[in-house]
């Protein structure tokens, strides 16, 4: 197997593990795409592209971890969940990586539902379930957005990581260096150093784009603060 193989390649996880997690990122993909669509508009479908775009391009920054096809990179839930939504952002991570399967050989086809689990699915929820937390009690001006953005962007590449070592307990099959423990950590650490990247990345563009079009940015418009705390927002829109 390719050691420089994006995502997780064929044969680290066994057929029926991969085989679970295929129906289950199906599942969950049908219901972002009818939650998704009630979301879409003619700011949104645009915005989707492109995200979709600027993910892929990020994701070509690849990390390898361990020596048996298994690597790290930029996954892009957090600024998909941020820009254009949690359903839509999940369908947009999805969209990268199904491409990135087929038409470029990055990832095994056969662990597609693996790899949409961790990176399209988890990334991106964590991403937005910590995006909706932060900005409940960050203000929202350049610097409120841009710590949400990072400390999510962080977090959720962690979280996403971790998904992958869960799946690996449950039917890994070669030998990635022993002990669940030792796996767990090796992932932890570095994912958090990639984090770090992609929260720097995710933070830059969504305030840079909330300067200029704060109505582009789901997380502004999609999110409300109680009433009785108004705070300002980024670029005069509250």
């Amino acid at each position: 197997m390719d050691s420089l193989a994006m995502h997780i390649s064929n044969g680290i996880i066994n057929g029926p593990v991969a085989a679970v997690f295929a129906a289950l990122a199906l599942a969950v993909l049908t219901v972002c795409v009818l939650r998704g669509r009630r979301d879409l508009d003619d700011r949104l479908a645009p915005m989707a592209g492109l995200v979709a775009a600027f993910i892929f391009a990020v994701q070509m920054l690849n990390f390898p971890i361990f020596t048996a096809g298994v690597s790290g990179h930029l996954m892009g839930g957090a600024l998909a969940a941020m820009l254009v939504g949690p359903w839509v952002g999940a369908l947009c991570v999805a969209v990268v990586l199904v491409v990135q399967a087929l038409v470029f050989g990055d990832g095994g086809v056969a662990m597609l539902g693996l790899n949409i689990t961790n990176i399209a699915l988890i990334g991106t929820a964590a991403a937005y379930l910590l995006i909706a937390a932060l900005l409940r009690v960050l203000p929202r001006t350049p610097t409120g957005l841009a710590v949400t953005a990072f400390v999510s962007a962080l977090l959720s590449v962690v979280v996403a990581a971790m998904g992958f070592v869960g799946q690996y307990w449950l039917g890994g099959t070669v030998d990635l260096g022993g002990n669940l423990g030792g796996l767990a950590a090796t992932m932890a650490g570095t994912h958090l150093l990639i984090g770090i990247g992609e929260g720097l990345i995710t933070a830059t563009t969504v305030v840079t784009v909330a300067k200029v079009r704060p109505d582009l940015v789901y997380a502004l418009r999609g999110l409300r603060t109680a009433p009785a705390r108004p705070v300002p927002a980024v670029g005069g829109v509250r």
